[in-house]
């Protein structure tokens, strides 16, 4: 009956409603108070029935016979509740086995959970579980996963029989099924044994032990138990479900390690934790299978502690994750049965560990070089985080040491493997750990390199060598030689390419700079670099200005603009060479690319100087523009030519400035450097050059300063020749030898050199030791706009002559005027009208010259003969 209808039994009633109580004793209370409901609302019905006459049919005294029978309300313990949400999911269990339905989850699709036999025994564990909390396993689940492992045995072997095919569908879900429910009987093999042993007899036992258990009013919980005997050394000790005590022993490492890797990555889960009881567990293992199971576990979790892209690994756990895979390796290097490899299969049996047979090798699932590589990668991260100006950043780097020892005894112990066939180790990892040992070297001088050597073989013991670089062998340029020699023959892609790339940095970084640009050359990498990843085209970059830095300590300064012209004429220094983020004003960067951006910053002490490389670009782009500049306002028929754009337009605003004051900075100093080069005090621009103190950081500074002032003395005279040459008939080396301080040979090479080029139109009178200059056709400044006006008109017809025969099809001739030669005419007496002239037609071939185009005095020159 409806509680509606007696207010006295709706107490009772919703009471029951609220009765979600998980201990046994409250059940009980519950029980007794259904059962008094349930009288009482009897006795009610009962008196209601003997109802006659017109009190029949008043309004709440009476109620129909079936609608008493709906609703009656039957009161339920939770565990009561449980135990039918099993059986329910237990008939649905047989149900799929009847149709053999074995469909499973699968790229985010799932069948309803009603047909899905992998989702229904899972939901079954979890249904389970609850029941457990009362230390009892319901006999109907040890019955459900026995028969269900009885059917898949048997359909795995009808599917090895039969020729027709199981679907795919079915397949999948049988794999599936497979694995979870082997791996799950194992924890109620005992059970399962019992019931196939007696099926009959262990199922009619089973309702006496769930009233057993019912009726015992105990809560399981979790708390703390005081101990002298055992714990932390506080009283205390760990205890689990149940009250128990947790007690760690060598039996039982390979459950908790099962454990803790099937919770990882999980939701709420608390690593420290995890962290400490394997730590335990690492005490208390005796075999060095344990040993090497917990520490491959132990150090993941370290490193799985330092979660997202904005943080970084702490010092201290940095250092305990070294610690123990230098333990890992130790144990590894003591017992060569077990080896660490990624292809090997994983141990199923917790119960019985593995044994290695004699001459057999046991593999472990694992990746030496994966920790290797996060190693490196957390100190990487860390050193990024922390402010290179402070005693910290010095600290942080001295364990840089350590972990190219760890690195060096990684390949130590994977080189080792690699010799035997039978194991298989794969090559990749080998490579890896190589380039990574290679980009620790690669930027430092080779001084530092064999201290870094010395201490590390010092750090490994006697007893390991390597077969590629040998222990003893502590020359740097040997070292970088073989490991990229070793990377050439072994790997292809990415991996070759970083080695060729640090393979030149090395060589340039060390003045060889010949060999440095024919590999660079030979490589084709500029061809390709673009394919590849964006580290990669960084260190690309990297390169290249070390090149051009190489190049410039060698007096090369054309090959040295030409090499940091395309980094250091992009304006975009920093972020080409991932020292640092530029945010414009007015820039498109999203939040995440902007993270990644950070993500590729260097560390600072493998940072190139950005300010030292400009004033390097700088200097070279002042020392090839003065002379061009003067090149070309000598001659203003000559077509104008352009070095470096950066350079002009500093130099342009350099020169609007109306006040110049005293040089503050790199950049003043050396356009002030380059006005006074313009003017011909050579002096005075050597002393601006010399005033600027970064040289010092470069290595050998009285060299670089003492080739400076060389190649100013050089181009100074270049200068003075382009610009004075007009008002010269005859010019004696003696004098210009005074002039700017150099030998008469070199002023002789200087001028017959500029000849050669045709840059200067004179003859080199070597009786006399003097530089008589040929005078040609002087044009005024009217003539000069007159014949650029001319070679403008001739471009325009020409184009248009094309535009007019792409339209007319090829029959242009038919608009021809009769005796005339009408627009081609045109054309060809504009190249006479150039031949004229005689210097045109000179320039134009001398565009592929070495270093410059044209000339000044060439068109005069040309006049000159042809008169």
């Amino acid at each position: 009956m409806s509680r509606f209808f007696h207010g006295d039994s709706s107490s009772e009633s919703s009471s029951s409603d609220e009765e979600e109580l998980y201990s046994e004793e409250e059940e009980e209370q519950s029980e007794g108070e259904s059962e008094e409901d349930s009288e009482e609302s009897s006795s009610s019905d009962d008196e209601k029935d003997n109802v006659t006459g017109a009190k029949r049919f008043i309004k709440g005294e009476s109620s129909d016979e079936e609608s008493d029978a709906e609703d009656v309300r039957v009161v339920k313990s939770a565990k009561d509740k449980r135990l039918e949400e099993v059986e329910g999911t237990v008939k649905l269990i047989e149900n799929a086995e009847k149709i053999n339905d074995w469909a499973v989850i699968s790229a985010g699709k799932r069948s309803p959970p009603i047909y899905t036999l992998t989702s229904q025994f899972d939901k079954l564990n979890r249904q389970v579980v609850k029941l457990m909390q009362s230390g009892t396993t319901p006999k109907i689940y040890i019955k459900a996963i026995a028969d269900l492992e009885d059917f898949m045995n048997e359909t795995i072997a009808k599917s090895k029989v039969t020729t027709k095919k199981m679907n795919a569908t079915n397949a999948r879900g049988l794999n599936a099924v497979k694995q979870r429910i082997r791996k799950n009987n194992k924890d109620y093999m005992t059970l399962i044994e019992q019931y196939r042993s007696d099926k009959t007899g262990y199922m009619e036992s089973d309702e006496e032990e769930e009233v057993i258990a019912a009726e015992r009013p105990s809560r399981p919980s979790q708390r703390l138990v005081l101990e002298d005997e055992a714990g932390d050394g506080e009283g205390f000790s760990t205890v689990g479900r149940g009250g128990k005590t947790l007690q760690y022993t060598a039996e039982s490492i390979l459950k908790h390690l099962r454990t803790i890797i099937e919770s990882r990555g999980k939701k709420n889960t608390d690593r420290n934790e995890q962290i400490r009881v394997m730590e335990k567990l690492y005490e208390v293992a005796t075999t060095p299978y344990q040993k090497i199971r917990v520490l491959l576990a132990l150090i993941s979790t370290r490193f799985d502690l330092t979660t997202g892209a904005a943080s970084f690994m702490s010092q201290e756990q940095w250092k305990l994750a070294e610690h123990e895979f230098n333990t890992l390796l130790q144990v590894l290097e003591s017992n060569p049965d077990y080896i660490v490899v990624e292809n090997a299969e994983e141990w199923e049996d917790d119960e019985k560990p593995p044994t290695v047979q004699a001459g057999e090798k046991l593999k472990i699932p694992g990746s030496i070089v994966s920790f290797v590589e996060r190693l490196d990668d957390e100190l990487t991260r860390s050193l990024q985080h922390i402010d290179p100006h402070t005693a910290e950043y010095i600290e942080r780097l001295a364990d840089e040491g350590a972990l190219y020892t760890k690195v060096v005894r990684g390949m130590l112990y994977l080189e080792k493997f690699a010799k035997d066939d039978k194991l298989q180790t794969p090559q990749e990892s080998i490579n890896r750990t190589i380039i990574r040992r290679l980009e620790h070297v690669y930027f430092k001088p080779s001084q530092v390199v064999t201290i870094l050597e010395d201490n590390t073989w010092k750090a490994i013991p006697a007893s390991l060598n390597s077969g590629i670089t040998p222990r003893g062998k502590a020359d740097a340029s040997a070292l970088v030689h073989t490991l990229c020699t070793y990377l050439y023959q072994h790997s292809e892609g990415i991996i070759r390419a970083r080695a060729m790339l640090c393979q030149i940095y090395f060589l340039a970084l060390h003045d060889q700079y010949y060999r440095a640009r024919d590999m660079m050359l030979m490589s084709h990498l500029q061809e390709t670099i673009s394919s590849f990843d964006i580290n990669t085209q960084i260190l690309f970059n990297r390169t290249l200005v070390q090149v051009g830095l190489c190049a410039f300590r060698a007096g090369l300064i054309y090959e040295a603009q030409n090499s940091l012209q395309e980094i250091c004429g992009s304006g975009r220094q920093k972020e080409l060479l991932a020292q640092g983020v530029m945010i414009q004003r007015y820039s498109q960067v999203s939040p995440e690319q902007e993270r990644l951006e950070r993500q590729r910053q260097l560390p600072f002490h493998m940072h190139i100087n950005l300010e030292l490389l400009e004033c390097v670009y700088l200097t070279c782009s002042m020392l090839l523009e003065i002379p061009l500049l003067a090149q070309t306002g000598s001659s203003p028929d000559l077509k104008k030519r352009i070095i470096s754009k950066t350079y002009r337009r500093m130099l342009e605003y350099h020169e609007r400035q109306i006040f110049t004051g005293p040089p503050e900075n790199t950049r003043d100093h050396v356009m002030q450097a380059s006005k006074a080069l313009a003017a011909g005090e050579w002096k005075k621009c050597s002393e601006f050059i010399h005033s600027i103190k970064i040289w010092d950081l470069m290595s050998r500074p009285d060299d670089i300063k003492k080739m400076l002032s060389e190649q100013i003395q050089e181009e100074g005279l270049r200068t003075y020749l382009f610009t004075y040459a007009p008002f010269y008939d005859t010019l004696s080396v003696s004098t210009l030898a005074s002039m700017f301080e150099l030998p008469e040979r070199k002023v002789a090479a200087v001028v017959s050199k500029m000849i050669s080029h045709e840059e200067l139109a004179a003859a080199l009178d070597q009786v006399n030791s003097a530089i008589i200059f040929r005078k040609g056709v002087e044009l005024s400044r009217l003539q000069s706009l007159a014949l650029t006006l001319s070679d403008k008109a001739s471009g325009l017809i020409e184009s248009n002559e094309r535009t007019l025969e792409q339209r007319t099809q090829g029959t242009a001739g038919a608009f021809e005027r009769s005796g005339q030669q009408g627009g081609r005419g045109g054309r060809t007496g504009g190249r006479g009208r150039g031949d004229s002239r005689g210097g045109r037609g000179g320039a134009g071939n001398r565009r592929g010259g070495q270093q410059f185009t044209g000339g000044a005095l060439d068109s005069r020159q040309g006049g000159a003969v042809r008169a």
